[in-house]
């Protein structure tokens, strides 16, 4: 299902939130919407969900104005940042969001059973929803939404509140997880990491404005602006004609096709590999090393290639 943002502001008392001229979430597609804290990401997919009003503009899904109506409803499954379960067993839970999208009785316990297999908590069926653990809730939370098949399925930071082995496990089975069981999918993520692993298309939302939008490859490769750069994890070096940008983990020590000279702040040993902390003209960088480094205050020729570096030149005064 096509989402569609037309001329759409939204505020908050006297603060604009939200002003988005023109935005479409493509059909069959996974979208990450990503963007620093406060950007207005899980603000804008409420919007999608009939959680939120616009103040001007019209949010349509499929040529369908969303509203608090059927149709909306039916067409919508969202996945909240925090688990919420009412009172009873897993299974309980994820029947009734069945039974309230009307779902056949004879129908359901067969989609429990898959969603919860796929999501890996099978055998948590019979628990007590509120004494999961919070790596339990997550996948409870996903497994109950992604259970109703959805045309549409929204996930707000579907991996909050997971670290360590849990989250690098979740990441790896989710995109999956959404072939099999969703859509078309709108995920809010604040980490670029999870946008490339899960989206196929990135929306790069900042101060409540689309600063980027497309397949995630030409947001990546092709930043819009040193302020999009700087968030998708470019090196930013200041120059005279303009400012250099240097994809992520694209630096490397000695010389090659552009060269630039690292001041050696610190060397971090990562346990498999050192790497040199220092600043190249003022910025800040990371260079990883063959061997144990030079020390602080050394200076260490490094480079990048030529296809890693996006340039913008200086704005004339």
């Amino acid at each position: 299902m096509k989402v569609a943002f037309e001329g759409v502001t939204f505020r908050r008392g006297r603060r604009e939130v939200l002003n988005i001229p023109a935005l479409t979430f493509a059909s069959g597609r996974v979208t990450a919407l990503v963007g620093p804290n406060g950007s207005g990401k899980s603000t804008l997919q409420r919007l999608v969900g009939a959680l939120e009003r616009q103040a001007t503009g019209s949010v349509t899904i499929d040529g369908h104005q969303v509203s608090r109506d059927r149709t909306t409803h039916a067409a919508i499954a969202f996945a909240f940042q925090k688990a919420v379960f009412i009172s009873g067993t897993v299974r309980s839970n994820m029947e009734l969001a069945l039974r309230l999208r009307a779902l056949p009785a004879s129908e359901r316990p067969a989609r429990i059973e898959e969603a919860a297999a796929a999501c890996g908590i099978g055998h948590l069926l019979g628990r007590d929803a509120s004494r999961l653990s919070g790596g339990e809730a997550q996948r409870a939370n996903l497994a109950r939404t992604l259970a109703l098949r959805a045309p549409l399925t929204l996930l707000d930071e579907p991996l909050s509140g997971l670290d360590g082995p849990a989250r690098r496990q979740l990441l790896m089975e989710l995109p999956a997880l959404l072939a099999r069981f969703a859509t078309t999918t709108i995920v809010v993520t604040h980490d670029r990491d999870e946008a490339l692993r899960l989206a196929d298309d990135v929306v790069l939302l900042m101060d409540g404005r689309v600063h980027a939008a497309g397949p995630k490859r030409d947001v990546f490769r092709r930043p819009a602006s040193p302020e999009v750069a700087a968030f998708l994890g470019y090196t930013l070096i200041p120059g005279d004609s303009g400012t250099i940008a240097v994809a992520p983990g694209q630096l490397r020590e000695g010389p090659g096709d552009l060269t630039f000279e690292l001041t050696v702040s610190a060397v971090a040993d990562l346990g498999s590999v050192h790497e040199a902390l220092g600043t190249i003209g003022g910025a800040t960088a990371a260079v990883p090393l063959a061997g144990a480094g030079p020390p602080p205050g050394s200076r260490l020729s490094v480079s990048a290639p030529f296809d890693a570096v996006v340039r913008f030149p200086a704005c004339p005064r």
